[in-house]
Formats: structure tokens, C-alpha cells, sequence
């Protein structure tokens, strides 16, 4: 069977040369006669593995030598509780609530501290980023909380907020490496792999050493201390070391692409198609307000449900999956992350054309 476009917010689409060449070293990782999914995590051939995709991470985002990069599990939502378990001193902190896993994360934090949510999107169903430049920051915060872009609303904060000096902590989990990023911005910068890195299972989190520390909140388990992973370098216990591998090789494919610039540039090409599509349609329209579009995930709605769930049913059989949109925006939405190929854009684009012309 032909390959699908799959346009699924995650999991999601990988590179097909990543997942032939994982197909070629299934039974036997270069002459080890063994897969990676059965290899000790302490062998010197998965510490080589892991070393690895750390140095090429490492490059890709030029990360300072002040920060430690840790391939965890448990997903984003992990961290919702992690953050503040390692980070909340003074048990105040604030958050910009712009999508439900921003509030997700502001509601775990509730449990742990004083969260001040001081600035939402949530009045107009999450359609825009809101201004960030002079917000209410609290004293004694010991970080400012943002989901950089949203993934189910299809937004991106293309301005980092002004925290007035407190450190900003960043779920990038639907935009991770697709373009570059200035990491010495951030105290923490993380991300779930399953939307544009790799398999689901690992979440990477990029964290500044002078954070890690012994001094976290009492009850903190031993796997939820940033210190624990980091003195380990991520193997303290059987990581999810598949997973991790497969991250290694997009990242030496993204390397082969041309790095994050260009990856940047692949992205805005990759989006400008589908938004000039939905400005000019008389059936489609866009969700989110202009300037706070996001390049990975695009919603879009016909204003009519049963015209919505028909397209969605046809693009499906037409070979477009995964369309559907979030429970709460409805419509459709594709997510056009780094994988996803310039024609699989140019072909949906063709295909809501003929779409608008049948049910006009």
C-alpha cells in the first residue's frame, strides 16, 4: 500500500529515509547482531547512541555548555508536575495560559504552589497569542511558564514574553527544532518527541545547570529530580532507548537538510501555501489570527459541521489523514510538521480547491 499524508498532531510523521534506514538495522544494528529495541542501555554500542544524538541535538541548537540536555519519559504532561517540583523555592509562579496544555500545566501547579496565571487567550477560544511585552510579573516567581506554540489552536508566540528578569520555562513540543532558537533565553526548554522528532515516549528537556539542584520540594520522587537524570547522564534507569535512537537519526537528517535555518525556511514555504489557500477560499477560513499563526499546526473550518466531518471523510479516502480537528475547535486541522513533505501541502491544497468547487 502507497503511503499515506499524514497530517496527525502527533503522533506524527517522520522522515521515510529515517524510518528505511531504522528498517534496515531492525535485526541487526551494524554488525552487532542484535536491534537496538533489545540492547542493553549499558552496552558501549547504545552509550555510543546516545552520546551521539546529544552531540548532534547539541549542534543543531547550539546549546550552551551550561546546559544539560536529559532524554526523559513520561511526556510533556510529566513535566507539568516536574517543573514546579524542582523549580518552585519560593512556591510562586506564573503562567500564560494560551492553549489547554498551558492550562493543564497551570492547573498541576496549583498543587505545589502559588500559580498566577497573568496573562490568557482563553476569551476567544485560545485564536490569538496575547501581548506579552509589560505583563503583571510577579516578585517573587521563580519562573514565567508559555507553551510556545499550541498545538490543538494553532498558535506561536513569535515574541518570548518580557519575564522581567525571571526565568522563562518553555513546553516547545509542537514546534521542537523547526527553526532556530536562541536556548540561553530559557531556563528550561521542553519538548514530546512525537510530533517532530521521533516516536512517542521521550521528552527532551534542555535545562540550565544553575536549576538543577538538590533543593526541591518535599516529596519529590527520586525519577522526578532533574539531578537524578542529569549526574546520570539520562540512564539512571533503563531509558526509552528505541525511541531515543530514532530522535539520533532525525536529528542527523535534519543536519543532512541543512540545520534549523533551513528547516525554518522549508516550514514557511510549507505553511505560506496552505494560509494563502484558506485567506483566498469563499469556503475555508483560517482560525487564528493572522500574526500569531503558527507554521506546524493549521486550523481551519468551513463554518458548516456536516460539510466539515464530509471533508474530512473524503479527504481521507483520497489519501489525506488525520484531518479532523481538536474536540474543541472542530473542523479540520493539518499539522505540517518538519516531515511532511512540500507536495503533501501542495496536493491538499489542490484537493480543497476541488473540494470548494463540488460544494459551493
Amino acid at each position: 500500500m502507497a503511503r499515506v499524508y499524514n497530517f496527525s498532531a502527533g503522533p506524527a510523521v517522520l522522515p521515510e529515509e529515517v524510518l528505511q534506514e531504522a528498517a534496515d538495522e531492525m535485526l541487526d544494528y551494524r554488525g552487532s547482531g542484535m536491534s537496538v529495541m533489545e540492547m542493553s542501555h549499558r552496552s558501549k554500542t547504545y552509550d555510543n547512541i546516545i552520546k551521539e544524538a546529544e552531540a548532534d541535538l547539541r549542534e543543531l541548537m547550539n546549546i550552551p555548555d551550561n546546559y544539560k540536555v536529559l532524554f526523559l519519559q513520561g511526556g510533556a504532561s510529566q513535566q507539568f508536575a516536574m517543573i514546579p517540583m524542582n523549580l518552585m523555592k519560593n512556591k510562586v509562579a506564573d503562567y500564560i495560559v494560551t492553549g489547554q496544555w498551558a492550562k493543564k500545566a497551570y492547573q498541576e501547579a496549583q498543587l505545589y504552589g502559588k500559580a498566577n496565571k497573568i496573562a490568557s487567550s482563553e476569551d476567544q477560544t485560545f485564536s490569538y497569542i496575547p501581548d506579552c511585552s509589560d505583563l503583571p510579573i510577579s516578585e517573587d516567581a521563580d519562573y514565567v511558564y508559555i507553551c510556545e506554540n499550541n498545538t490543538i489552536y494553532g498558535t506561536k508566540f513569535k515574541t518570548l514574553p518580557n519575564t522581567k528578569g525571571k526565568t522563562l520555562v518553555a513546553d516547545v513540543s509542537s514546534c521542537f527544532l523547526s527553526e532556530p532558537v536562541d536556548v540561553t533565553k530559557y531556563g528550561v526548554i521542553y519538548g514530546g518527541v512525537q510530533k517532530n522528532i521521533g516516536p512517542a515516549g521521550v521528552v527532551i528537556v534542555i535545562i540550565r545547570e544553575d536549576l538543577i539542584t538538590e533543593d526541591v520540594l518535599p516529596g519529590t520522587p527520586t525519577m522526578l529530580r532533574y539531578k537524578i537524570h542529569a549526574d546520570n547522564d539520562s540512564l539512571y534507569n533503563t531509558p526509552p532507548a528505541y525511541g531515543i535512537y530514532i530522535c539520533g537519526k532525525v536529528f542527523k537528517w535534519i543536519k543532512k537538510m541543512g540545520g534549523l535555518q533551513a528547516m525554518k525556511e522549508h516550514n514557511e514555504k510549507k505553511a505560506k501555501i496552505l494560509y494563502d489557500f484558506l485567506d483566498e477560499s469563499k469556503l475555508f477560513k483560517g482560525t487564528v489570527r493572522k500574526e500569531d499563526r503558527s507554521l506546524m499546526n493549521v486550523p481551519f473550518v468551513t463554518g458548516n459541521e456536516e460539510l466539515d466531518a464530509k471533508f474530512v471523510k473524503e479527504a481521507t479516502a483520497a489519501g489525506f489523514t488525520n484531518l479532523k480537528g481538536h474536540r474543541t475547535v472542530g473542523g479540520m486541522r493539518a499539522s505540517i510538521y518538519n516531515a511532511m513533505p512540500i507536495e503533501g501541502v501542495e496536493k491538499l491544497v489542490e484537493f480543497m480547491r476541488k473540494f470548494e468547487a463540488e460544494n459551493a
